[in-house]
């Protein structure tokens, strides 16, 4: 009897979806006027999607 591996799943894969949230919410503040709100929006983004790069390379080398 074959038994199938579950699929791979990378580390901190909750941290693109955040970062895809708070992107998306950047760009709705820049369109309203909200720069400071934009701003921090899209640093904050920044900041998960580095740190899921970070989590999937170790992911990917263990």
């Amino acid at each position: 009897m074959l038994e199938f591996a579950p699929p791979l799943q990378l580390a901190g894969d909750g941290f693109l979806y955040w970062a895809i949230v708070f992107f998306v919410l950047a760009i709705i503040a820049a369109a309203v006027g909200a720069r400071g709100v934009a701003g921090i929006s899209m640093e904050i983004a920044r900041i998960f999607v580095l740190v899921f790069i970070v989590l999937a390379i170790v992911a990917l080398l263990l």
